[in-house]
């Protein structure tokens, strides 16, 4: 009987483990729009791959500077499945940061879908993490050449601490990593969170947490 359960437990541990994203069965499946009334669950529908196009693969202008004139002094330039359509099904995606002198920032977010993989090749980055409770802050200021992992799921950021414009590159292990920028989600949510709860839980005045909402409800 306890080598039953135990083949029993041995089965569900691998049924679970080999349940989590399997390994496509076709070469490629090239995103198209979902049909009229599909229920989206995950991916995209295929394109039959006869008709596939090498544009179907590939991204041109990834080398012209994004615009950073904005409130944070960033602008990331993400290729997702959105933007090349072929990546649908294989797992990864890129990005491209362009960071503004003096203090441009990508905000503390998180990915829920990916892991992401970062190198600078210009300027210099002060960058970091935090681990799940209990929280712990790791951090590395990057130079061009260096690069810096950010663990799936876990809050982070790049800082341009130069006196000159940064450029960082991404890759991220999700056709479509997802982003939740903190300050967005807590503060600028439609509708909004109940300002009560947000007073009490970072300890600060209600009438803070009033303004703070009217601040970030136009940048959610």
């Amino acid at each position: 009987m306890k080598a039953f359960h135990f083949l029993a437990l041995l089965a569900l541990a691998f049924s679970l483990a080999s349940a989590y994203d399997p390994s496509p069965l076709q070469d490629f499946c090239v995103a198209i729009p979902e049909p009229k009334n599909a229920v989206f669950v995950n991916g995209k529908f295929c394109k039959n791959p006869n008709l596939t196009v090498a544009n179907d693969f590939s991204f041109s202008g990834l080398n012209i500077p994004a615009n950073t004139q904005n409130q944070v002094g960033s602008n990331v330039t993400l290729l997702n499945v959105d933007r090349i359509p072929g990546l649908n099904t294989l797992g990864i995606s890129l990005a491209r940061i362009d960071y503004a002198p003096n203090g441009g920032l990508n905000p503390p977010h998180t990915h829920p879908r990916a892991t992401e993989i970062l190198v600078v090749v210009e300027g210099t980055l002060y960058v970091g993490f935090v681990t799940s409770n209990p929280n712990r802050f790791i951090s590395k200021v990057l130079y061009p050449g260096d690069v810096f992992v950010f663990p799936i799921g876990l809050i982070h950021f790049q800082f341009n601490i130069a006196k000159t414009h940064a450029v960082a590159f991404a890759g991220l292990s999700s056709q479509n990593p997802g982003v939740i920028t903190i300050s967005n989600a807590i503060f600028g949510p439609n509708p909004p969170i109940n300002p009560d709860v947000l007073a009490k839980a970072f300890q600060l005045d209600k009438n803070v947490v009033e303004n703070l909402q009217k601040l970030f409800k136009n940048n959610a």
